[in-house]
């Protein structure tokens, strides 16, 4: 009976297997654009769109779901030369799942680039959505208007993608009411007010690797004020200990000249761990409650901790708005370095445990490389986190590990030169006035694990032996 349960499993799974389809999309394709193909989309299904400009206004796909094993694909035939050009809205996903789309550019909407979300009933939450390897530009609109609106998705991943040039008024990514989900590798370069948002009881979502600059409010707002009919899941006529958002994970990101870095703002229990923070223009942090509806908890028990924060001058390290509980921050580990005082230290609302003002040293922060060397007073000065392993480049991070994005790197060399810049061999050794020495030893017997291609210097035979063939060689005559 075993077995036959195992072969029917797969035989629905080859079923499926042969059941899923390329589907072309475009001009010369199956279909013109993505609305003319909704009705034949299957699990395992794959809509490849074809290099050009998609100008067919907003693509609205509805109750389109793959499944685990076999999701549907919405990729570019050739990796961003497929372009979904102005009109409200590229793309608009409501109750899907098991869904990605891949490599393709949106531009110039007026509404939202890309906006996925429930319909309006969390009971069918959009959920397992992957945008990977896109590109998100120049927004037509300088309102209220986001590169990508989520609201009530659950399980996503948001990886390898470039926000660049939002409106004035809106956000690279805004979640509302979103749970479970990853933003990975991406790249948020003025991409509006926000580089990503997090409201509308939005929680367990993990900010990891990415690149935040040029943002002209809050590069992440961790928080934030959501009218109460938009909450997911929806809030209980007696609301008791609700929040904007909550468990959110910063790690390992670089932030680079924005007006505010990090704003909790009605957050509870959001941890900001190893990151670097280069020359913020006004504040470094916020602590602000903007909702103020009771029932709601106080902005309290968040953290701060392990990150590098280097200043261009005196400012405002942390703004503290009212209706907050700033006394129950963790602060620890943190370096900080202002490059306009050496007698400066940060004014913090708690004690930072175990802090480091100091220059980190970084290799070349003109060039926006923030790597650290062997000497950098962040090596090893950070705490250890079970659940914080890698640093921006996937790097493993030590125990103890180093304070900021980057974890100190043994530098692996291919060739190393002594007395020359530019070896020619593994080894190369330039002198014109020495000579090399190679291990002096009393005997053979004094190395416990020769290996072949061993030399020494034999100082009770008074020359130089070789292992060979696994086993010490006489005398070498070098004459």
């Amino acid at each position: 009976m075993k077995n036959l349960f195992v072969l029917l499993i797969l035989q629905l799974f080859s079923i499926e297997c042969i059941l899923s389809q390329i589907i072309t999309v475009g001009e010369t394709g199956d279909y013109p654009n993505l609305e003319a193909a909704e009705n034949f989309i299957s699990p395992g299904d794959t809509l490849l769109l074809q290099p050009q400009l998609f100008q067919d206004g907003s693509q609205f796909l509805e109750d389109v779901n793959g499944t685990a094993s076999f999701p549907v694909v919405i990729k570019a035939q050739v990796e961003h030369q497929s372009i979904f050009r102005v009109g409200t809205e590229a793309i608009h996903l409501t109750n899907c799942s098991f869904l990605e789309i891949v490599g393709i550019v949106v531009e110039q909407q007026t509404g939202n680039g890309i906006n996925i979300d429930d319909g309006g009933d969390y009971n069918t939450p959009s959920k397992h959505i992957t945008i990977r390897n896109c590109i998100f530009r120049d927004m037509a609109s300088n309102g209220n208007n986001d590169l990508l609106k989520i609201s009530g998705v659950d399980s996503f991943l948001i990886e390898q993608n470039q926000f660049l040039n939002g409106g004035d008024g809106g956000s690279g990514v805004d979640f509302v009411g979103c749970h479970w989900g990853t933003v990975q590798d991406c790249v948020f370069d003025d991409p509006g007010t926000t580089g990503i948002q997090n409201k509308g009881g939005t929680q367990f979502i993990r900010m990891q690797r990415n690149i935040f600059k040029n943002i002209s409010q809050r590069a992440l707002n961790l928080g934030g004020s959501t009218g109460l009919q938009f909450f997911r899941p929806p809030l209980p006529d007696l609301i008791v200990d609700a929040f904007e958002a909550a468990d959110l994970e910063v790690f390992s990101n670089v932030f680079i000249g924005n007006w505010a870095p990090i704003a909790y703002v009605g957050s509870v229990r959001v941890k900001v761990y190893n990151n670097t923070f280069y020359q913020p223009l006004n504040w470094v942090i916020r602590v602000l409650q903007e909702n103020t509806t009771s029932g709601f908890l106080p902005c309290s028990d968040n953290e701060f901790r392990n990150n590098t924060v280097y200043l261009p001058n005196d400012l405002t390290e942390v703004n503290i708005g009212p209706n907050t509980a700033p006394e129950t921050f963790i602060f620890s580990n943190n370096l900080w370095f202002n490059a306009s005082d050496n007698n400066w230290s940060p004014n913090l609302p708690v004690t930072d445990v175990d802090q480091v003002i100091a220059d980190p040293l970084f290799e070349d922060s003109m060039g926006e490389n923030f790597k650290i060397p062997f000497n950098s007073p962040a090596v090893g000065a950070g705490i250890t986190f079970a659940n914080l392993l890698a640093d921006f480049e996937q790097v493993t991070y030590q125990d103890p590990p180093a304070i900021g994005a980057y974890e100190y790197q043994n530098p692996v060399l291919d060739k190393v030169g002594v007395g020359t810049n530019a070896p020619q061999s593994v080894l190369d050794v330039v002198s014109s006035n020495s000579a090399l020495i190679i291990p002096r030893l009393t005997n053979t017997s004094a190395v416990t694990n020769p290996v072949n291609g061993m030399i020494i210097y034999d100082l009770s035979a008074h020359c130089v032996k070789a292992y060979e063939n696994g086993a010490w060689s006489n005398c070498l005559n070098l004459e």
